[in-house]
């Protein structure tokens, strides 16, 4: 046990982060490059925010971390943590020293700065939560970081192949890793946890019932996303809570676990993993929606209304641009106005 001092409260901008600070208190839930996206986003704007980030990552830096360590994987941690960093010069320089990642011949080639950097300080603590609040005081972070579970879990996959079998039916197989069911080929059928009902972060489910809005999506839908729906003490949370829900949709299908999947087949997967999850809005990238009429209709029935806008980074990478998605968050939150972007 360290002799550290516990961590001061969080805070957004150098500023205690009281219960009292203007704008709505949001959760934000996913992990990835998705999550990362909603944060940079919703940062501007939310009185209190918070990231519930996935804690299934098998591969990379992550995932050798996790099995020399027995650790949380770090990684999508680290990307919330980065995404929560400020514009000036401290937050983009710590944000740069979180994501860089060294080059070596050795054991150290591709490990990330900032998963080490958190890994140290989980043993120094011997704490989880108490760890990232350290890290995203010393980042100036603006919003707080938290596991969905406080002990690290596996995918697996039911996939359906294009092949069949003898009495005619696809042929099913299960694919176990979270790396392995995001690049699957085939049909992903279902998914579940490894352990099955691992136990939430305690601090994700007091900040869900507190929230005035929670954010889900967008991210890998099986790896990222449905996760949150598999931790029965999480997806309790997010059916009881007093909060909105938003779900912000992917701009198109990934190669591999969402081949093929229509924005419509997004929401009916949500809505069958948690059939009784309350959905206010859903928001989908316009040039991703070519049956708009479909989409719409299908929101509806799961209570929702449908928002559609120019969500996506016009680069390439398929991804959103935070400018565009935080500008529809502002009109969603009741915020006329959000600071500059660099």
């Amino acid at each position: 046990m360290s002799e550290l001092p516990p961590a001061p409260a969080v805070t957004v901008a150098g500023r205690p982060h009281p219960s009292g600070l203007a704008g709505p208190k949001v959760v934000a839930l996913g992990g990835g490059h998705g999550l990362a996206a909603s944060l940079s986003a919703l940062r501007r704007m939310a009185g209190r925010l918070t990231a519930v980030v996935t804690v299934a990552d098998d591969g990379g830096s992550s995932g050798r971390l996790r099995g020399e360590l027995g650790v949380l994987p770090p990684g999508d941690l680290r990307m919330a943590l980065a995404a929560l960093c400020g514009d000036d010069d401290w937050g983009r320089t710590w944000a740069r020293v979180l994501q860089h990642r060294f080059a070596s011949g050795g054991e150290l080639h591709n490990h990330a700065a900032g998963n080490l950097l958190i890994v140290a300080l989980w043993e120094l603590l011997d704490g989880h939560v108490e760890g990232l609040d350290w890290v995203a005081r010393l980042l100036g972070a603006q919003g707080r970081v938290l596991p969905m579970s406080l002990v690290p879990m596996d995918i697996e996959a039911i996939v359906g192949s294009a092949d069949r079998g003898a009495d005619g039916h696809r042929v099913l197989s299960t694919v176990s890793g979270q790396h392995a069911v995001a690049t699957v080929q085939g049909d992903v059928v279902a998914v579940r946890l490894v352990p099955e009902s691992p136990p939430a972060c305690p601090e994700a489910l007091e900040a869900i019932a507190d929230a005035d809005w929670v954010v889900l999506g967008p991210g890998s839908w099986f790896t990222s996303v449905i996760p949150h729906l598999m931790v029965p003490e999480l997806r309790a949370a997010l059916v009881e809570t007093r909060a909105r829900v938003a779900v912000t949709l992917n701009l198109s299908e990934e190669g591999g676990e969402t081949t093929g999947f229509t924005p419509e087949m997004h929401l009916e997967v949500l809505g069958a993993y948690a059939p009784e999850l309350p959905v206010d809005l859903v928001i989908a990238e316009r040039a991703s929606s070519p049956d708009e009429k479909l989409l719409r209709r299908i929101a509806g029935e799961m209570g929702g209304e449908l928002v559609v806008a120019d969500v996506g980074a016009h680069d390439g990478t398929g991804r959103h641009d935070p400018e565009r998605l935080g500008r529809v968050f502002a009109r969603i939150l009741g915020r006329d106005a959000i600071a500059p972007w660099r």
